[in-house]
């Protein structure tokens, strides 16, 4: 297919009935926040302020959301398994999560009352590698079935936490139907990170946990809010808590302009916000962007409502985009920190970068209403979870798969 940038801009301008996103607020992220300051790796990630490139670029400031840091795993998605593995057991133990702790979940007690769980989950990787870790830290089993053209290094370090972990002959969203039908067969927990009818709880847990790296940054922003935020979807469930957390935080009088970013190859929220008329659209066919983590053909349906009434634009964009972010945050200007980030993580601040530098995106600068006050906050999602193939896009170019 012929790479080119597309939008579906919506406008929110009418009153009328918006999605519930309460259960998204500060009391919730709070409470997640605790959840995950019990295990001994947590550290707040790095904020990077990259004043040398918004310099460069024209805008008041750049921030970015270095995930690479988080519990030695090198992207973000362990906040939200974790945080849904936790809120099953709390629910067995008859708890609420606020009462239970890592030590308390891993403790000889409570893995007596479990007894033996196999926790199920299909991934690109980074979501998958989160469940196992947990698992393994509870002394539970794991199981994890990966897409067709999953790197071999994303695969080996879940097999790392002593998961049952396959590369299948097929696509993502073939591999979720498998750990549903599996799940169902053997009695397993499914821990997924998207939802449809009958399977929505764990997917809001999952959701509630990515609110930790929200609540993390507008503390190390110190009150100045950005004017923009752009997140990355794959099934949407990080874009979905992220701009739901903004929303309720921000309030409508300072809501920051919300976009949401995908491949070409993947664009099912950009289809379904141009189409616009009630209904998800799938994308199917091969998804081979170089974007291997936001390479899902089916929206995340809780996802979408939220999205579409609190997101402002949904952008389809080439590969050689997240390249550039990638060589960008690695390569940094002057004193600005530098951010080690893999081909999803960087995809936003390849697009500012982009946006800012091409004058042929002149309209979707306008659109996106892009100028020298924007407070730009970005979240590198990843770091190398695949370092053959950062360093052959980084060293050498290379972006094609």
């Amino acid at each position: 297919m012929q790479e080119c940038f597309k939008s579906a801009h919506l406008s929110h301008e009418k009153d009328g009935k918006l999605c519930d996103i309460s259960r998204f607020g500060l009391e919730t992220a709070e409470k997640t926040m605790s959840f995950h300051k019990s295990f001994p790796e947590y550290a707040a990630t790095p904020l990077a302020d990259l004043k040398g490139l918004a310099q460069m670029l024209g805008v008041q400031s750049i921030h970015v959301k270095d995930e690479s840091k988080r519990f030695g795993l090198n992207a973000f998605k362990v906040l939200g398994g974790s945080y849904a593995i936790g809120s099953y057991i709390a629910k067995t133990l008859s708890m609420d999560i606020s009462e239970l702790s890592c030590e308390s979940m891993t403790s000889p007690a409570v893995k007596a009352k479990l007894g033996d769980l196999t926790f199920v989950t299909a991934t690109d990787g980074n979501h998958g590698r989160g469940v196992a870790w947990t698992a393994n830290r509870l002394g539970q089993k794991c199981v994890v079935y990966m897409p067709k053209g999953t790197a071999s290094e994303r695969l080996e370090n879940i097999r790392k936490l002593g998961a049952d972990a396959s590369i299948m002959d097929f696509g993502y969203d073939d591999c979720v139907r498998l750990a549903r039908d599996n799940a169902a067969k053997h009695g397993w927990i499914l821990v997924q990170d998207t939802a449809w009818d009958g399977y929505e709880e764990i997917p809001l847990h999952i959701m509630e946990g990515y609110l930790t790296m929200g609540l993390e940054a507008v503390h190390q922003l110190n009150g100045i809010l950005p004017t923009h935020v752009f997140l990355q979807a794959g099934v949407g469930s990080m874009a979905g808590a992220i701009t739901a957390f903004f929303a309720n935080y921000c309030g409508k009088k300072q809501h920051p302009v919300i976009v949401i970013v995908e491949p070409n190859k993947a664009d099912c929220f950009y289809q379904t916000a141009y189409a616009n008329d009630g209904h998800l659209h799938a994308v199917t066919g091969p998804m081979d962007s170089i974007m291997a983590g936001l390479c899902c053909g089916e929206p995340c349906p809780i996802a979408w409502d939220i999205l579409h009434d609190y997101a402002d634009d949904f952008i389809s964009m080439p590969d050689y985009v997240a390249a550039k972010g990638m060589r960008i945050l690695g390569n940094p200007l002057s004193d600005d920190p530098r951010v080690i980030s893999g081909e999803s993580g960087a995809s936003t601040t390849g697009l500012v970068a982009e946006i800012m530098q091409n004058d042929s995106l002149d309209w979707l600068r306008s659109q996106l209403r892009l100028d020298a006050s924007s407070r730009i906050l970005c979240i590198s999602t990843e770091g190398d979870t695949d370092k053959s193939n950062y360093r052959r896009i980084v060293w050498d170019g290379l972006y094609h798969k």
